[in-house]
């Protein structure tokens, strides 16, 4: 496998003066076993932006993107190293609260996994268990998430309904609404659109652009289309390896390397 080490002068040209970073990686490694997925990712997230992690399927991106809230706790035998540096913590750090931490940096996965209860529990679910009883306080956070989320105009009158009866794009709208009902900072995001039509797609593309305002978001994407519409920053990931970091407009029209050029042009991947 051929070596690549990430230009780092323009990460170096985003002046922490000029542009406030949610949540900054060095040299994080991920190991399954003796296995090592992820190389030594170093990246910065710029607040209130939306960063895409592109790459073919086994790049790293989504084993990377989830070690950002310490997801690959939950796999057996997985070892995340380096420095993951949130609110100036590093919460790869052994004395982190992972699950006060995950109230912050909160995550939609790839298929919409709503809860098997009502709309409005699904919302309430998190804030009830972290003590949150006051019935005035809930009813404003589901409203709030789900106008946040789009969905509520569709949903307002059948708040005790299922979530699992909802369509799938209207699932998935709900899962973001459940994730930003505990008001996080940043927003992770595995290929949140990959098991919807085009019409749930786009609808999704347009909350995450309205979200962005609120929220700094990293969304893994496979759709290079997607990453060129609603992204920032893309990142490039080979191998377990981010190759290459810069503004998406850069990335998709003057990449640096040829391998990332090969990938957004659809030569290979």
């Amino acid at each position: 496998m051929q070596n690549y080490s990430l230009d780092d002068r323009y990460i170096k040209d985003l002046d922490p003066a000029k542009h406030e970073f949610a949540i900054t990686t060095n040299d994080v490694k991920v190991f399954y076993g003796d296995n090592e997925a992820v190389h030594g990712v170093s990246l910065p997230f710029e607040r209130y932006k939306i960063t895409a992690l592109i790459g073919a399927s086994g790049s790293g991106k989504s084993t990377f993107l989830r070690s950002l809230n310490r997801m690959n706790d939950n796999i057996e035998g997985s070892r995340v190293t380096g420095e993951i540096m949130y609110r100036g913590l590093d919460i790869n750090s052994n004395n982190i609260d992972v699950y006060e931490m995950r109230k912050h940096i909160g995550m939609v996965f790839q298929r919409p996994n709503p809860f098997a209860k009502s709309i409005y529990d699904n919302i309430t679910f998190a804030p009830k268990r972290f003590g949150e009883k006051r019935k005035e306080v809930l009813d404003e956070m589901v409203e709030t998430s789900l106008k946040q989320a789009a969905l509520w105009d569709q949903v307002k009158d059948n708040l005790n309904q299922s979530g699992l009866a909802l369509s799938g794009g209207q699932q998935q709208r709900l899962c973001i609404a459940r994730a930003i009902a505990m008001k996080p900072d940043v927003l992770l995001m595995d290929e949140p659109a990959s098991a919807l039509d085009p019409i749930s797609t786009s609808t999704i593309e347009d909350t995450m652009m309205q979200l962005k305002d609120k929220y700094t978001i990293i969304i893994v994407t496979h759709n290079m289309q997607q990453a060129a519409r609603i992204s920032d920053y893309t990142a490039f990931f080979y191998s377990g390896q981010a190759i290459e970091f810069d503004e998406t407009r850069k990335i998709f029209t003057r990449p640096k390397i040829k391998a990332t050029d090969d990938y957004v042009s659809g030569h290979f991947g």
